[in-house]
């Protein structure tokens, strides 16, 4: 039977004008938001807020991540309009800060790396006081892909080393941690773009575990961090291991002030673009 979930992890629906108006602009301008295809606990207060998560080169993904409620099957094509169509909904929303995801996708040759760039390009034209943070998968370690997002210039590059090392291979087999943190590495040795990176807890991993992967993303000069509660999204999916405490949330904290890190946020509903303008301005 599975552990119930804890009553501070629930989060009331909500039906507003504001939030009608956000889904309004998304199905407009033919996006999808990983609040919606990966279930985000948070999607509601977001939106309530006018903003949302741009989930771009569609709604299905190449890998098969065992935490995550996206689907794993055969990608279609890239839309050649969604860069344009992400900067018409960052636009229509009056956003002063826009967070852009994707699936993964190892079936093309840069791993989408030109399409992220092109939806920067295209928030900067029509939005050029909108700062981007872009939350991007590993394009398998390719530097000339990395070199594609360093052009681009996001103001906050953001990639999730999802887990601790023990567990990465049960819940991300075709991902490889060394290969995260040298991604994080490259990019901040390479340009002065803010790095953030971000990773679940409830797998099975040990507080020293934590420790070990906090250390790590700081050695590679990561600038902000985010730690959330894995919650599973259906039966098929990874157990929950265990659900942490909010006193674990606080010693969390005090871990991560410990390993170096001045800009981080940690709780139990933390989420990768949770917050994100606040936390790129260290609040």
């Amino acid at each position: 039977m599975r552990e119930r979930l804890p009553e501070f992890l629930k989060r009331p629906i909500l039906d507003t004008e504001t939030t009608r108006n956000v889904r309004r602009v998304l199905r407009n301008n033919c996006l999808n938001t990983v609040c919606e295809n990966a279930r985000c606990p948070n999607k509601n207060e977001c939106y309530t807020k006018n903003t949302a998560t741009f989930l771009i080169m569609g709604n299905v993904c190449t890998r098969n991540c065992r935490y995550c409620n996206i689907s794993c099957e055969r990608p279609e094509a890239l839309d050649p309009m969604e860069p344009e169509n992400v900067a018409k909904a960052v636009a229509d929303l009056g956003l002063k800060y826009s967070v852009i995801t994707s699936v993964t996708r190892d079936d093309l040759p840069d791993g989408g790396a030109e399409h992220f760039a092109r939806c920067i390009e295209e928030i900067r034209k029509l939005s050029p006081v909108t700062r981007v943070e872009i939350l991007t998968p590993d394009f398998k370690g390719n530097k000339d892909a990395l070199e594609v997002i360093i052009a681009a210039r996001p103001d906050v590059f953001n990639h999730n080393i999802e887990t601790v090392e023990n567990v990465f291979k049960t819940a991300r087999p075709q991902g490889n941690y060394r290969t995260s943190l040298e991604v994080l590495k490259y990019i901040k040795e390479n340009s002065n773009i803010k790095t953030k990176s971000g990773l679940m807890i409830g797998l099975g991993e040990t507080f020293e575990q934590i420790e070990t992967t906090f250390n790590d993303l700081r050695a590679v000069g990561c600038d902000i961090l985010t730690v959330g509660q894995y919650i599973q999204p259906s039966k098929q999916h990874l157990e929950v291991a265990k659900y942490y405490s909010l006193e674990e949330y606080e010693e969390l904290k005090a871990l991560a002030r410990k390993c170096g890190f001045k800009n981080f946020q940690i709780g139990p509903l933390v989420r990768s673009s949770y917050h994100a303008a606040a936390l790129a301005d260290g609040q």
